[in-house]
């Protein structure tokens, strides 16, 4: 038995605008220096990633990256220094929200297994 989380902020009126899909977009952004490159790399649509982007840039009011436009020199996307921190920011909450969650899990699952111990000689077969 293991446990999978999925941690999501929202805005005011519920609508999520920043989980794991952004955070991993992040990261590729950060890696390929291309929007473009880093949707490719994650198997989504160009438009998808854009609007994840914007998103988060408009619930955030502050832009996370750098298009870069006109010739060959200047295509891409970086992310901004405040996208660079959020990011570290962003990753470094969700691990330690993930991480508080194992003690609870651990003793739940020990329970359980305690309960399936007591009552298994009832089961269905």
């Amino acid at each position: 038995m293991e446990i999978k989380t999925k941690l999501y902020v929202v805005n005011s009126a519920g609508e999520k605008f920043m989980g794991i899909g952004v955070l991993w977009l992040l990261k590729e952004i950060e890696k390929q220096g291309s929007l473009l490159s880093a949707a490719k790399e994650l198997g989504i649509s160009y438009s998808k990633a854009y609007a994840m982007i914007q998103k988060l840039e408009k619930e955030l009011s502050v832009d996370v990256i750098e298009r870069k436009k006109g010739g060959a020199e200047h295509i891409g996307s970086s992310l901004t220094p405040f996208g660079e921190n959020f990011l570290i920011l962003y990753d470094s909450f969700q691990n330690s929200a993930k991480d508080l969650l194992l003690s609870p899990f651990i003793q739940f699952s020990d329970k359980v297994e305690n309960l399936i111990e007591e009552f298994g000689s009832n089961e269905k077969e």
